[in-house]
């Protein structure tokens, strides 16, 4: 999707309130937006579901070592980092 924050690489940590919504319209802009998600504990998928239009999302259980490692180089990629 093209827009004005087309080229613009932005992390989003999984969140409630206004923040799935805030990664939904940056998606909508032409944000690339990535969403980082907690592991799920019972192997389903994640409940926070709303708003994730738009945007590519990644499960990690950040209290193992690989996974901090992952979540950092998203980070270094990113222009921008959010979470809610």
């Amino acid at each position: 999707m093209s827009g004005p924050l087309t080229g613009v690489k932005i992390i989003e940590f999984q969140g409630i309130g206004p923040a799935p919504f805030c990664g939904m319209m940056l998606s909508d802009m032409g944000a690339d937006v990535v969403r980082i998600d907690r592991k799920a504990r019972n192997g389903g998928g994640s409940k926070f579901e709303i708003g994730g239009r738009g945007r590519r999302s990644i499960s990690l259980d950040l209290k193992k070592p690989e996974a901090i490692e992952t979540c950092l180089k998203l980070i270094e990629s990113a222009d921008i980092l959010f979470e809610g």
